[in-house]
C-alpha cells in the first residue's frame, strides 16, 4: 500500500510540475527516492547458440569454432557481436580456450532486429581469404602481453570505440593481470582499428573492464557516455566514470564519481583515485542499461561460485538493490560473460536477452528471462 500511495504523489507531483511551466527530469539521473520495483526473474530460456561449429551461424567458416564474450555495440540499425580469444580449429571434446589460428579478438555483425528466436549473424569482419580477422593485434607472449580482450564498446561522433584490457598473464581462475587498460577506433563500421595509446587506465585501477552507456541530454541535444568499471579478474567492486561524447578521446576529461555531496547530488573527480564504489560485491564482466519496464537501471554479472545476478539501479551511481539470482551456475555450469543490449528487450521491456558464454563447448549463447515486479 505505501509503494501504491508514494507511485501516486510522485505521478501528481510530476504532473502540477508540468502545469507550473517546470521541465521533467531525466528518471535515468533523476529517480532516487523511489522503491526498488525488482522482484525477481522467471522464464529464463537458452534461446539459441550464437557461435561455433554447431551453432545455426556455423562460425566454423569463418574459422570461429570457439570464442567467448560476446558484448555488444549498436551502429544504426546494425549491432556488433564483440568476441574475446578465438580459436579456428581445436578437438570436438576440448573444454575451454586453446586450438589453432587464434586471434585475441573477433567482431560479427547483423541488422536482425528480432532476438526471440535468436541471433541471425549477417557476416563478420574477416581477412582477404574470408576468416574472421583479429581487429586489434597482440604480442601473444606470457608475461609481457597475453592477449588484448575487448570489454565494451559504443558508438559516437560518427566513428566505433572498443574498450580493451591488455592482458599480462591469466592467473587461478577468475585472477588475471592486466598490463592497462585502453580504447581502440574504427573509422570504417569496424573493419581496420586504431589504438589511442593516450587513452589508458593503469593494470592495478579499478576500470580495466567497462560497460558504457550514452544518455543524451534533451535540453542541449549533447551526450555523456558512463562506464561503470571494475579491475582485472573477478573479484572487485564497481566504480563510475562519465565522460562528453565530443571528448571520449582525451584521458583528462573523464570524471570519476566520488560520493555525493551535502545536497545528496553526485561529486565528480577528474582525479582518479577519488572515484568511489557504486557496488560492493565480486563482480566479472558487467553489462549495464537502462530498463523501460522497471524504468530502472539493470546491472547483470557474474558472481563466482552462485552464477550470473542481476540487480537493480535508482540511479547510475546508486542506490543499487540485492543481487538476484538471474542463472544459477550449477544450471549452467562454466557460466560467464552475461552481456545486454537494450535493442533486444520484448514486452516493452519486461523480456531481456543476453550473450552468455559457456566454458564447454566455449562458445556463446543467447537467453532470455522475464523481469517480474
Amino acid at each position: 500500500m505505501k509503494l501504491r500511495i508514494g507511485l501516486a504523489a510522485s505521478a501528481l507531483l510530476l504532473g502540477l510540475t508540468g502545469c507550473m511551466g517546470g521541465s521533467k527530469a531525466d528518471p535515468r539521473l533523476e529517480s532516487e527516492g523511489k522503491d526498488f520495483v525488482l522482484k525477481g526473474v522467471t522464464g529464463l530460456e537458452k534461446v539459441s547458440q550464437i557461435t561455433g561449429a554447431e551453432s545455426p551461424n556455423k562460425t566454423d567458416r569463418f574459422a570461429v569454432y570457439g570464442t567467448d564474450l560476446g558484448s555488444m555495440i549498436n551502429e544504426g540499425d546494425r549491432t556488433y557481436f564483440v568476441f574475446g580469444d578465438t580459436f579456428g580449429e581445436r578437438p570436438a571434446d576440448q573444454i575451454g580456450g586453446g586450438g589453432s589460428y587464434w586471434r585475441s579478438n573477433t567482431i560479427a555483425y547483423t541488422k536482425d532486429d528480432n532476438p526471440a528466436d535468436g541471433i541471425t549473424l549477417d557476416g563478420m569482419i574477416t581477412d582477404d581469404i574470408g576468416t574472421a580477422k583479429e581487429l586489434l593485434p597482440s604480442k601473444k607472449l606470457d608475461f609481457d602481453e597475453m592477449t588484448k580482450i575487448p570489454t565494451h564498446g559504443f558508438s559516437a561522433n560518427g566513428n566505433l570505440y572498443l574498450y580493451y584490457m591488455s592482458v599480462n598473464h591469466w592467473g587461478d581462475p577468475g585472477q588475471w593481470d592486466a598490463n592497462y587498460a585502453s580504447v581502440a577506433k574504427s573509422t570504417d563500421h569496424g573493419n581496420n582499428w586504431t589504438l589511442l595509446d593516450s587513452v589508458q587506465w593503469p593494470g592495478d585501477s579499478n576500470f580495466i573492464q567497462v560497460s558504457p552507456y550514452k544518455i543524451e541530454d534533451k535540453k542541449t541535444g549533447e551526450s555523456e557516455i558512463y562506464f561503470w568499471a571494475i579491475p582485472s579478474g573477478r573479484f572487485g567492486g564497481v566504480k563510475l566514470m562519465k565522460v562528453g561524447e565530443a571528448n571520449v578521446e582525451k584521458l583528462s576529461e573523464y570524471r570519476y564519481y566520488a560520493g555525493k555531496d551535502d545536497k545528496g547530488k553526485p561529486i565528480w573527480s577528474p582525479d582518479m583515485t577519488k572515484a568511489a564504489s557504486v557496488v560492493d560485491d565480486t563482480v566479472g564482466e558487467l553489462s549495464v542499461v537502462w530498463n523501460p519496464y522497471l524504468k530502472r537501471w539493470l546491472m547483470t554479472y557474474l558472481k563466482e561460485g552462485e552464477g550470473v545476478v542481476i540487480r537493480e539501479g535508482l540511479a547510475p551511481w546508486g542506490p543499487w538493490g540485492d543481487a538476484i539470482v538471474l542463472v544459477k551456475a550449477t544450471d549452467q555450469p562454466g557460466l560467464y560473460a552475461p552481456f545486454m543490449n537494450d535493442r533486444y528487450t520484448g514486452d516493452g521491456g519486461r523480456t531481456i536477452y543476453f550473450t552468455l558464454s559457456l566454458w564447454d563447448p566455449y562458445n556463446v549463447f543467447w537467453f532470455k528471462a522475464s523481469l517480474e515486479k
